[in-house]
């Protein structure tokens, strides 16, 4: 807390405002002037890192540039990337690997041996998003595809899975063309649906670990489009909020819009649910634990002049702990409730509520990100790593492969996607940078890609115990 500013007795409300702005701002820090300051690709500290960034630009130029595009011209809805499924397994293939598909519906596993050690599962997502691309790009996406529901709707990778694929292939031909380095084996996974938050429980539901095996630790990597290329963030503790969507139904009964006394009004209704669903996080959760309920949607009626018989809601819950998690859906239930009784419905127009998809929270575990961050900095220096200050409450189903049963440790790691000349470009007034799931969203594919590989190599090859260049 900062100590309360003199002022003159009759300053004036905007003087007051700017003192106590003034007063409140940090002072910099020495974090703050190299996060504010250009920053290069980190070069490799030793003549095998050296090395091995070369090979990975090879590799690049070669393939994988060319593999990127391909995937984001050719994106795929998510539980329907038949194609892109097929494409990923043949390029595990071409690698030797022992490739299994349609896990989980159209998921990938990759196995790559060699010899006895720790089982590494490396995970990348498949899915695109029902977005008409707007990026300009001479590899954009024309595509459409039939949804679930039987729409026809355009598709576009615009949330870098395009990039974490890329990354995963680059991964797995760099962790092949080094076997003297290290021992066990790595699970390479293609993994569906993670923009509907279902692919990694479907794939563990098909019996991913029971099949393949229970992987000693479980590693996953984003590209993030608003951050410096050629550095990662990567801190212990979450990364991703829970998330849990919900439909509610909330019921009345109808009537003509000019005599309401002679029905129940669902819209009347669900409008007092949506605001005393904020109760709930606003008075009901300690105000330092991050909580969320957003109301994304609601339908109901067709006419001006008729009350309908039911209002549809559709919310998307958000948390970092699972107590608080807990407390709001079962909050959600109790307001429900109550909000309905208060209208006098009776219990059986009471509204439905049903969670229709759901994530938990991810968690960095804190051993294996502290080697991985140590690893990261002895290869590429500490000028590698950035600090990511999380804004807003994005979930990640990668969470469904480490809290499990058998509680894996997990490491999720951020890749910049962005030159710091747009970043700085930005900050001083210029273009925004196109950010995740935007119709104008992309990234740096080089820098991203050949970034990624690096630093997922070196963070596989350190959970196998070897370490890049021991």
């Amino acid at each position: 807390m900062h100590p309360p500013t003199s002022l003159p007795r009759r300053a004036g409300l905007a003087v007051l405002m700017l003192a106590v702005l003034a007063s409140a701002a940090p002072a910099p820090t020495s974090a703050d002037a190299e996060s504010a300051a250009p920053a290069a690709i980190p070069t490799p500290t030793n003549a095998d890192g050296a090395a091995r960034r070369a090979a990975i630009e090879r590799d690049y130029d070669a393939h994988l540039g060319a593999l990127f595009e391909h995937f984001h011209r050719h994106p795929e809805l998510s539980f329907l990337e038949r194609e892109t499924a097929k494409r990923l397994a043949r390029e595990l293939r071409k690698l030797g690997l022992d490739v299994t598909g349609g896990v989980g519906g159209t998921g990938v596993v990759g196995l790559l041996r060699n010899g006895e050690g720790p089982l590494v599962l490396v995970r990348a997502d498949m899915d695109g998003l029902p977005i008409r691309e707007e990026s300009g790009l001479a590899y954009a996406s024309t595509v459409t595809q039939v949804d679930a529901s039987g729409r026809e709707v355009p598709v576009m990778h615009a949330c870098g899975h395009d990039v974490h694929m890329t990354v995963l292939v680059g991964t797995a031909k760099r962790l092949a063309a080094q076997r003297d380095r290290w021992r066990g084996t790595v699970m390479f996974v293609g993994q569906p649906a993670e923009e509907r938050i279902g692919g990694a429980k479907a794939m563990l539901a098909d019996g991913l670990y029971a099949r393949f095996g229970v992987p000693d630790a479980a590693l996953a990597l984003h590209v993030l489009a608003g951050s410096p290329a050629g550095r990662f963030a990567l801190r212990p503790g979450p990364t991703a909020s829970s998330s849990d969507n919900l439909d509610v139904r909330v019921r009345g009964i109808g009537s003509h819009g000019a005599a309401p006394q002679n029905g129940k009004d669902p819209i009347f209704v669900a409008a007092q649910l949506v605001t005393a669903l904020q109760g709930l996080v606003g008075r009901e959760i300690n105000p330092l634990e991050p909580a969320v309920i957003s109301v994304g949607s609601i339908h109901g009626g067709l006419k001006h002049n008729v009350i309908p018989d039911e209002v549809k809601l559709e919310l998307t819950v958000r948390a970092d702990s699972e107590v608080v998690r807990a407390q709001l859906l079962a909050g959600i239930e109790r307001v429900a409730e109550g909000v309905a009784r208060t209208a006098g419905l009776p219990e059986a127009l009471w509204p439905e509520v049903k969670v229709v998809e759901s994530t938990p929270s991810n968690l960095n575990d804190p051993a294996l990100t502290d080697r991985i961050r140590g690893a990261l900095v002895r290869e590429l220096g500490p000028g590698v790593l950035f600090e990511l200050d999380r804004d807003s409450m994005g979930a990640e189903d990668f969470a469904e492969f480490v809290r499990t049963k058998e509680a894996v440790p997990g490491a999720y790691l951020s890749v910049g996607g962005a030159p710091q000349s747009a970043i700085d470009a930005a900050k001083a007034g210029g273009p925004p940078l196109p950010f995740h799931h935007s119709a104008h969203f992309k990234v740096d594919p080089r820098a991203s890609i050949t970034t990624g590989v690096e630093g997922m190599t070196i963070a596989v090859l350190e959970v196998l115990g070897e370490g890049p260049a021991r």
